[in-house]
């Protein structure tokens, strides 16, 4: 079968859907391993923050609004596009970002991050003033020019990033500015991150070569090592006392984190007095953490249309919403390059 993957929809056991310029009947998901469309995943919220702060406020619209973010993530997506050229590109939202599964589990998870805690619905993040009325203009945009955007009720970005993964039939680029995303990396599969390191403009390819220089695992380790170390940024307190180079030796030693948790268990395993009872300490975290620290796999995601448009689904309303915001450049110059 030639041709490019509509989606990677529902459940994967129940059928894909692709195309050869129209919907093709459904298949068993194993039969489009051979396609080779390269699907590109965008962690939109690390993308449209970078863009805010890197982007001055003095940019804004007919009214005074600033439309930096808007104006920014636009900027980067055709960047991305002109120097990538996937064949299948997905905006992923947070439609929940402090999920309560995860809470239950950590209750640290996120915390000092929450503005608003509310008895209903996910707790209400601390956002900048000024970014929090742009967020709406950004999916008003996406969808008006054809761009999928897909975010699941009670799922983080990374989640929904973690599923497409999962069920690529091809290669794919993970566009983040976080790094708990190189745990999906997998050279096998062709999964990479791209990270911006300025603007999008420098990206750092991570793939398995460079996670083992940085850090001395790949990208299933990854989120071991995460784990054990710890992250300050989201409320993950770690192993006391294990901090990155001990953990990738531990896991070096003994292969991965429940490898690591039965040498506790054996007397004749290489752990130092100190690292065996941390470790033995710690059991109740380490028992739990895997499900936060994890990305997961089987998010139910919707049947959505994950082809770059060539043309906007929507070209009156895109173009209301460009006169309504002063999008100008920002937008003409993706328009141009998803036509080209």
């Amino acid at each position: 079968m030639v041709g490019r993957i509509l989606f990677v929809g529902g459940d994967p056991a129940a059928g894909a859907v692709g195309t050869i310029g129209t919907r093709l009947p459904s298949v068993p998901y194993g039969m489009m391993r051979g396609v080779t469309a390269r699907l590109m995943l965008l962690d939109t919220a690390s993308l449209y923050f970078r863009a805010y702060f890197g982007v001055p406020d003095s940019v804004r619209a007919p009214d005074g609004t600033p439309v930096n973010a808007v104006r920014g993530l636009l900027d980067f997506i055709d960047r991305l596009v002109r120097d990538h050229r996937p064949d299948l590109l997905v905006a992923c939202m947070d439609a929940d970002w402090r999920p309560q599964w995860r809470v239950d589990l950590i209750p640290s998870y996120k915390a000092h991050r929450v503005a608003e805690e509310r008895a209903t619905g996910p707790d209400q993040e601390e956002v900048p003033d000024t970014l929090s009325p742009q967020v709406p203009v950004i999916e008003e945009v996406l969808d008006a020019l054809g761009i999928a955007r897909v975010g699941v009720a009670g799922y983080e970005a990374d989640d929904v990033i973690g599923t497409f993964t999962a069920r690529a039939g091809g290669p794919v680029d993970i566009v983040t500015g976080d790094r708990d995303l190189y745990q999906l990396v997998d050279d096998a599969r062709g999964v990479r991150v791209l990270y911006p390191l300025k603007g999008v403009g420098t990206l750092q390819t991570t793939d398995e070569a460079w996670l083992r220089e940085k850090y001395g695992v790949d990208g299933s380790g990854y989120a071991d090592l995460a784990l054990l170390r710890g992250d300050p940024s989201d409320g993950l307190p770690g192993v006391p006392g294990i901090g990155e180079k001990t953990a990738a030796k531990l896991l070096a030693e003994f292969g991965d984190l429940a490898g690591i948790m039965a040498a506790v268990d054996d007397p004749k395993a290489k752990l130092t007095p100190s690292q065996r009872k941390r470790l033995d300490e710690a059991r109740p975290y380490v028992a739990v953490a895997p499900k936060v620290v994890r990305v997961a796999g089987d998010v139910p995601l919707p049947d959505v249309d994950t082809v770059l448009p060539k043309a906007p689904r929507d070209q009156a309303g895109l173009d209301a919403l460009a006169a309504r915001w002063g999008l100008g450049g920002s937008l003409n110059r993706l328009l141009v390059t998803l036509e080209a």
